[in-house]
């Protein structure tokens, strides 16, 4: 007689438990009827037509599979959200969080091809949402699932990028630029094409176009960030502008987040001697993140550009503005960094 294993994980660990066993590796429960036809040995004919039941089977997969994503398990929910999509490939529970949970796994090598991949997933995702989702209710919640999960792993592909980008040494991370560029446009090119999607597939819904705005509003602040160090600053510009401009039409009290296209912070750059140095970048995602969400941190945006390189060009290269400015931005950096 064989040892009974469990159909779904392999494991031989299987103890009886009331009137059923239950596998301790996975937690799947045979009835004592479907234990004793996993130990019969030999050949046994059939003749006629057979149909297989897999709705227990697949029950059992979808527990598990989403223990593993509340417990944010990506490499455990990417294995059994896989397994699903072979029983039943009209899932788009398991059509997006394979693709989901496996870009959450990428490395920073491979941060542009994980955002494509998602990119690439959303309009077969939010098809099998609109076709197999019959109940009113189910496809909002399947729309919002979809769509916060999209904007969070965008979001954290962009951060990754950014941080390690910033980690790099000043003297060669010019090297890298346009590496980071293009992790950064993929990231933000994919929510922008998620909001895309809702408003064409389910425009008439009100849960689906503020999961597009939603969408459309982490891609404007991630496009904003990155406009001052692209060659085309005015194609750039215009499409931050259409994107603000679907937003106001579900939001209209919406505001855009400052573009600078300018080449950096001015006096920072002349006291450290680098845009790309750790404290610059520092003060810019306080210019982008802070500063230019208010109406007054617009106002003195507008004034440090408009005034600073002047100041920069009479006295930037003095040893009193330099000691001056170091010791006040230095102290300001640090508590931001706290």
């Amino acid at each position: 007689m064989k040892k009974i294993t469990c159909e779904l994980c392999g494991s031989s660990r299987l103890a009886k438990l009331d009137e059923a066993y239950v596998c301790q590796n996975c937690n799947t429960k045979y009835s004592v009827e479907e234990a004793k036809k996993m130990v019969i040995d030999g050949v046994v004919e059939v003749t006629g037509r057979v149909e297989v039941d897999s709705s227990g089977k697949l029950s059992n997969l979808y527990q598990i599979a989403r223990r593993a994503k509340n417990e944010e398990n990506a490499e455990n929910a990417a294995r059994y959200y896989d397994m699903i999509l072979i029983e039943d490939p009209t899932s788009w529970e398991a059509a997006f969080y394979v693709v989901y949970f496996k870009a959450v796994q990428c490395k920073i090598a491979y941060i542009q091809s994980a955002a494509v991949s998602v990119n690439n997933c959303i309009d077969a995702v939010i098809g099998l949402i609109k076709d197999k989702v019959a109940d009113e209710l189910e496809q909002e919640q399947a729309i919002n699932e979809v769509a916060g999960r999209v904007i969070d792993i965008s979001n954290m592909l962009c951060n990754a990028a950014t941080n390690h980008y910033n980690g790099i040494d000043t003297s060669i991370r010019q090297n890298y630029m346009q590496e980071y560029l293009n992790n950064v446009f993929a990231s933000f090119r994919t929510v922008y094409y998620l909001g895309n999607v809702l408003e064409n597939s389910f425009g008439d819904k009100q849960y689906a176009c503020e999961s597009a705005t939603a969408a459309w509003k982490a891609g404007v602040s991630m496009h904003s960030k990155i406009v001052g160090l692209l060659s085309d600053k005015e194609g750039n510009k215009s499409e931050i502008a259409r994107y603000v401009s679907s937003i106001k039409k579900y939001n209209p009290t919406y505001q855009a987040p400052e573009v600078s296209t300018s080449s950096g912070c001015y006096i920072a750059t002349a006291v450290y001697g680098s845009y790309d140095c750790p404290q610059v970048w520092a003060l810019r995602r306080y210019r982008d993140d802070t500063l230019a969400q208010t109406w007054y941190g617009r106002a003195f945006i507008r004034f440090y550009y408009a005034t600073s390189p002047t100041i920069v060009k009479w006295f930037g290269k003095t040893e009193w503005f330099n000691s001056f400015f170091k010791k006040l931005l230095d102290g300001f950096i640090e508590k931001l960094k706290k």
